[in-house]
């Protein structure tokens, strides 16, 4: 039991602030030679974030459900910008899968993570918010996302990155970056379960625990990331991405 909650602090914290979850569900096996979650326990972290993305936008997705105007128009926007993460998912899936076993490339992705979050000090803060965005912020953020996709490189951290570049307030850019990721992670999370059921994995209760611990630690990230992105930025985390990554690949 202890080994799943250790694994669903990781992933829930870990898939919200913006140091790559998937990188460190890589690295942390490597660095402590202990194994990685299977994919029954995978799949049910998944959904445990999924969880705690959907209860903390609770507002937001009961007034998507209204289907007005700006509920259709924001509903299409994200599906707008799943298309690429979905395409180049699937297109790549089995080179991607890949760089699972190669935890010094993965470090090196994060070291990218890193670069690029402290790239967006350089950049002059904006002040759209979501009603202000159209379809090429939506496509943009999308490919940002499916970057995202490369072990190391952290999904939050392009699709706020890119909402930055596109002038985005800081925390309405998150929002949107937290909005978007919902289809990503629900599909995620229902691949490796039937993936999981086909190898004849089992859901005991220590998993159950493990994605309880994934919810609660990625409600806690997403109120974490959105309080200090007004204050702070992404800097920290570009610090923290560039440090991990580096002494990941020496050591490894």
């Amino acid at each position: 039991m202890v080994n799943a909650i250790f694994w669903g602090i990781i992933q829930g914290l870990t898939e919200f602030l913006p140091i790559s979850s998937s990188g460190h569900l890589v690295v942390i096996p490597a660095l402590f030679d202990r194994p990685a979650p299977d994919l029954a326990t995978s799949a049910m972290l998944h959904l445990g974030t999924l969880a705690a993305v959907l209860i903390y936008f609770r507002r937001d997705l009961s007034a998507m459900a209204k289907l007005d105007r700006p509920a259709r128009k924001l509903i299409t926007l994200i599906l707008i910008g799943s298309i690429p993460a979905v395409v180049f998912g699937f297109a790549f899936e089995s080179r991607i899968s890949d760089l699972v076993s190669e935890p010094v490339v993965v470090s090196v992705m994060m070291i990218v993570t890193g670069v690029i979050l402290l790239g967006t000090t350089l950049l002059r803060l904006g002040d759209k918010r979501i009603p202000d965005i159209g379809v090429a912020d939506s496509v943009g953020i999308g490919f940002a996302q499916s970057f995202a996709l490369i072990p190391g490189i952290s999904r939050s951290g392009m699709t706020i990155s890119m909402g930055l570049v596109r002038g985005m307030d800081r925390t309405e850019s998150a929002r949107f970056a937290f909005l978007l990721g919902i289809p990503v992670i629900a599909g995620a999370g229902f691949l490796e379960m039937v993936d999981a059921i086909s190898e004849g994995g089992s859901i005991s209760s220590d998993v159950i625990v493990g994605m309880v611990a994934a919810a609660l630690s990625g409600y806690a990230a997403i109120a974490i990331l959105l309080r200090l992105l007004g204050r702070v930025g992404l800097a920290p985390f570009g610090i923290y991405c560039v440090a991990m990554g580096t002494f990941c690949a020496i050591v490894l």
